[in-house]
């Protein structure tokens, strides 16, 4: 890093503070922008600030929105009555894939994780409860990720959720121990989806 030029180690830095991206990922992402045209440099820069200030959270799922509300919450063809409690926006977009989900959304945003500082009231569960209480919901499906944190969380979530009177119920663990729903291929989902079970 020492024998990059001082702004495209600057560059390189800010590659390097995105999820997942390495030291050679980040100079190659900084290379790649370099040799952009002033334009095309211009454009990316813009189209990055355009999502930064233009998208916000859905005002009743809590998922990634350009208005008030997501798409999936304005549509009348989905099935308002089962609620799909997921970590995070990217888990939303993954399971729309299988196309075989025609329920709505509810984004927690994280999950519990005493060792970074998360508690359950840094999560959106309090929006959830809300939305229990105020819509007419029968079933919750639970699929936090398969993993020590997303099980403590998924456990939290159906604890609070047994004193209403609503199923709950938790993905099939169609998905490996420690995957993202992210990365996962559509058969494994749907499997995860149809295989899910009361908890």
């Amino acid at each position: 890093m020492d024998t990059l030029l001082k702004p495209l180690q600057e560059l390189s830095e800010k590659f390097r503070s995105l999820d997942g991206v390495g030291k050679k990922s980040a100079i190659r992402m900084a290379f790649s922008v370099l040799n952009m045209s002033e334009e095309d440099a211009v454009t990316f820069a813009q189209a990055i600030l355009n999502a930064k200030t233009q998208i916000k959270l859905c005002k009743k799922c809590q998922s990634i929105s350009v208005s008030e509300l997501c798409p999936i919450c304005e549509s009348d063809t989905r099935d308002h009555s089962v609620v799909c409690v997921v970590e995070d926006a990217q888990s939303v977009m993954a399971l729309e894939k299988v196309k075989e989900y025609n329920g709505v959304y509810h984004v927690l945003g994280g999950v519990i994780s005493p060792m970074k500082g998360i508690g359950p009231e840094k999560l959106k569960i309090k929006e959830l409860l809300e939305r229990i209480n105020t819509e007419d919901i029968a079933e919750v499906i639970v699929a936090t990720n398969p993993t020590v944190e997303g099980e403590a969380t998924a456990m939290y979530v159906s604890r609070l959720l047994k004193p209403f009177e609503i199923k709950v119920t938790r993905i099939a663990n169609g998905l490996p121990v420690g995957a993202d729903l992210e990365y996962a291929d559509a058969v494994t989902l749907y499997r995860a989806i149809q295989g899910r079970r009361e908890i």
